[in-house]
């Protein structure tokens, strides 16, 4: 829901900055990479409890996963750059609330589990849409250039993001939290099935 608005804030920050990385050498995948290994230390963190550490990798994690695109734009934009981006940006996604199940089995566990239901059935709808959006030669660029058919929804990207760094300012609070996530998952999914099944 937040993504269009924030993209438009922060795109031509992260172009400039993404301009510069390619300048120096840097490739979009090597950004990719790198945030992603900035998310595995991050759930490192959250197992040990060290949650403001884990917030501040969070966001630094997330930068990297923007500028990997403006890096791209940069350069060249590949379908195996799009294809790594959107694999390790679910693998983060599972990453954080099984990072709390470990943390704390007895108070996380089940809700993780049930968050980590929610973003299982969402991603598929998310993917099966896109597939589905390329093979009838549907575009849209309302979430920038990007690899594959991006449909907006309730929650997306940023919420996620939100919603993680919550879960690290509000430890305690991490269950209400993810079952009140899952369930605006839910409605995300709810509403890509019936646009998909008007639209296909």
């Amino acid at each position: 829901m937040l993504d269009g608005l924030i993209r438009k804030q922060i795109e031509p920050g992260l172009n400039s900055l993404g301009r510069m990385l390619a300048g120096r050498g840097v490739t979009a995948d090597q950004v990719t990479l790198a945030g992603f290994g900035l998310a595995l230390v991050a759930a490192g963190a959250i197992v040990v409890e060290a949650y403001v550490l884990a917030f501040v990798l969070i966001l630094l994690g997330r930068l990297a996963d923007g500028l990997d695109g403006a890096v791209a734009r940069a350069t060249r934009l590949s379908d195996r750059g799009g294809f790594l981006d959107i694999t390790l940006d679910f693998a983060f996604y599972g990453l954080v609330p099984a990072a709390f199940a470990l943390a704390d089995p007895d108070a996380n566990a089940l809700a993780a589990a049930i968050l980590l239901l929610a973003f299982y059935v969402n991603g598929a709808s998310f993917l099966a849409f896109a597939v589905m959006a390329e093979k009838k030669k549907i575009t849209t660029d309302q979430r920038g250039v990007k690899s594959l058919y991006f449909t907006t929804g309730l929650m997306e990207g940023a919420e996620t993001v939100i919603f993680f760094l919550a879960f690290c300012l509000f430890p305690a609070f991490f269950s209400p939290l993810a079952y009140l996530f899952a369930a605006l998952c839910a409605v995300t999914t709810t509403s890509r099935i019936l646009l998909g099944w008007r639209t296909f």
